[in-house]
């Protein structure tokens, strides 16, 4: 007998959208979604202004995400005919409702940093959630 799947979170209130729902919280969370519409936050930004101020982000992946994030209607690229060529990136409507979202989400990771820090570290030494012994000093 088979049972009925059981949805829940957020998609329970939406259960024939919960497809969409994961896929676009999949790009509104991911890091550099977030750091890229924080950093848009300000205003306008050229490419080389945004992969300078956005920390360890790769060229290919401040591409990418543009790219999504514009095909979302999060971010407008607009080129302008000058030499050299100019490109700059901004917020939509779209992006800027999003934005208190974001900053929330990157305000809770700063705040908990020590926190997290100290629990990842403990885990190391422990194992905890993955049955390892406990780390013990050699005989002698």
């Amino acid at each position: 007998m088979v049972t009925a799947t059981r949805i829940g979170g957020p998609c329970q209130a939406w259960p024939e959208d919960s497809a969409f729902i994961r896929e676009v919280l999949d790009r509104i969370g991911d890091k550099w979604s977030v750091l890229i519409i924080s950093t848009l936050g300000g205003g306008p930004l050229r490419y080389s202004e945004l992969h300078s101020i956005i920390p360890g982000i790769s060229q290919r992946m401040l591409t990418q995400t543009l790219k999504n994030l514009e095909r979302d209607g999060l971010v407008t690229r607009t080129p302008y005919a000058e030499v050299p060529p100019r490109v700059e990136y901004e917020l939509t409507d779209l992006g800027r409702s999003l934005l208190d979202a974001v900053m929330a989400m990157a305000g809770w990771a700063a705040a908990h940093h020590s926190e997290i820090a100290g629990n990842r570290a403990a885990s190391e030494l422990t194992g905890v959630g993955r049955g390892k012994a406990p780390v013990s000093a050699p005989a002698g």
